[in-house]
């Protein structure tokens, strides 16, 4: 029940995931993979590209709708590190040079937290730009160059600041 154009997305597909679960074993301590599920889950979709995924704890499938905000955060930022690698490897090798995350921080215990930070500063070693959107203050002091909007009265104020 698959159309040729499925057949190929579904091919990109499972090697993003691939590249995907490389980074969330690292972050989530390989608890969780995610996967294509085969089987259409709606039947008004396509068939072969719906993700679930697998708690290696009970080695039980379950959507993806119920992680946790901090595991589904890791689960995000997985996919799309996944997703940036399989693009360049079929776009001749360009890297993708900037990645921009809009909050989802404030969910994240503080272990897990730790962990994402660690991805963004291995990322940004890596020779990538890392933006960040957040107002989470542990992250404030973990960002050397920083762009603060503060809002007031006759509108907002917009300050670079180092250190």
């Amino acid at each position: 029940g698959m159309d040729f154009e499925g057949y190929v997305l579904s091919g990109l597909l499972d090697e993003a995931l691939l590249a995907a679960n490389r980074r969330l074993a690292a972050m989530l301590d390989g608890r969780y993979a995610v996967r294509r599920l085969a089987a259409r889950t709606d039947r008004r979709l396509g068939a072969g590209l719906d993700i679930e995924v697998l708690d290696r704890w009970n080695a039980l499938p379950r959507p993806a709708a119920t992680l946790s905000g901090g595991e589904g955060f890791c689960a995000s930022l997985a996919l799309a590190l996944g997703l940036a690698e399989t693009v360049a490897a079929h776009a001749g090798a360009r890297q993708l040079d900037a990645l921009f995350i809009d909050e989802g921080f404030g969910t994240l215990d503080a272990e897990t937290l730790e962990t994402a930070i660690g991805v963004l500063e291995d990322l940004q070693r890596g020779d990538r730009l890392v933006g960040v959107i957040s107002h989470v203050p542990e992250l404030r002091e973990r960002i050397p160059a920083r762009l603060e909007v503060t809002p007031g009265r006759r509108g907002s104020r917009a300050e670079f600041r180092f250190g």
